[in-house]
């Protein structure tokens, strides 16, 4: 997929929340002549070496000194309209929401469930600094998609370099590795102009030790067109204050739908930046620690603290979901 940097991004008057991200872009060139096979030994060779080289920078000290990037400032003037959704479509089915621990603004996750595996820090450099993120790996042919916010792959015209996944991080501990990215994406409208309204990023990771992202930590359905003012829940790795990345946090609620220049999802919630790209579930099932991901932490409005908001999964999300999971 190309990741040709075009006109800056349209914004509202909010704040995109959160640390952002970056993109390794794809280490194997992609619809090139065969060459002969020593010329795609050396390659391969190259690409491998790359990679390793991307995992080798993040360090545990690296990881726990990376910093979200400052909220930022977005213009309401080019906005695009909202559109109307289609029909639902999600993969797979789970079972009602057992609900416990709802409503919650912001608190450590301690339920355990499929969760705690899928959710993960996503780390890249951004503008020469080391950054933060949050992610998920949700269900895909590939078995090696992780969805996170646009602005957690491209932003400001540039896509992220280093860009890596680290499922079930916990205070520098990566206890299913450090995953790079092969490949990230995002919709086309936040690839095009960094339209908030599709602020919604993706990222196709390498294996690691032979085996597949999904294989080893499991993977979450994906919802889309699937309505609004839903009870939800919405995890990531917030690390400005009062939060310091270490842990996953979540909150859960209510949602409504912004009534003021987005039609993005509103949920009261008090993460900070570096939860940007984090899962918001319909569906969640405490006890499994599983749901249907509709949404990521995108932004906050300066004005009206206390609350976040997450775009709506709609066809133009599907779209970049599809072209990502057959990749």
């Amino acid at each position: 997929m190309s990741r040709s940097a075009t006109s800056r991004s349209a914004r509202s008057r909010g704040t995109a929340l959160l640390g952002l991200a970056a993109a390794v872009g794809g280490l194997l060139s992609v619809g090139a002549a065969p060459a002969p096979a020593a010329d795609t030994s050396s390659a391969l060779s190259a690409a491998l070496s790359a990679e390793q080289q991307v995992r080798n920078f993040w360090t545990t000290e690296r990881m726990r000194s990376a910093k979200p990037l400052d909220l930022l400032q977005v213009s309401p003037s080019k906005l695009a309209p909202a559109k109307a959704g289609g029909p639902t479509t999600s993969v797979p089915a789970t079972s009602a929401p057992a609900i416990k621990a709802f409503p919650q603004k912001g608190g450590a996750w301690t339920g355990g469930g499929a969760v705690v595996k899928t959710s993960g820090r996503v780390f890249f450099t951004y503008q020469g600094r080391t950054a933060s993120c949050s992610g998920n790996s949700v269900t895909s042919q590939n078995k090696s998609t992780v969805v996170t916010a646009g602005h957690c792959v491209k932003l400001d015209g540039a896509w992220h370099t280093n860009w890596v996944f680290v499922p079930a991080y916990n205070d520098g501990a990566t206890p299913y590795g450090t995953w790079t990215a092969a490949k990230t994406s995002a919709t086309d409208q936040w690839a095009a102009s960094e339209d908030m309204n599709y602020d919604v990023g993706l990222a196709v990771v390498n294996p690691l030790n032979g085996q597949k992202l999904s294989d080893v930590v499991g993977a979450q359905g994906i919802q889309f067109n699937g309505g609004y003012n839903k009870p939800m829940y919405a995890f990531g790795f917030p690390a400005a204050a009062p939060y310091d990345g270490k842990r996953l946090i979540y909150c859960s609620g209510n949602t409504t739908k912004d009534f003021l220049l987005t039609k993005d999802h509103s949920l009261a919630c008090d993460m900070t930046g570096g939860s940007s790209g984090g899962p918001w579930f319909n569906s969640f099932n405490e006890s499994t620690g599983t749901g249907l991901q509709a949404s990521v932490n995108s932004f906050g409005y300066t004005f009206l603290p206390g609350r976040m908001y997450g775009p709506y999964f709609g066809n133009e999300v599907k779209a970049a979901y599809d072209k990502a999971q057959a990749s």
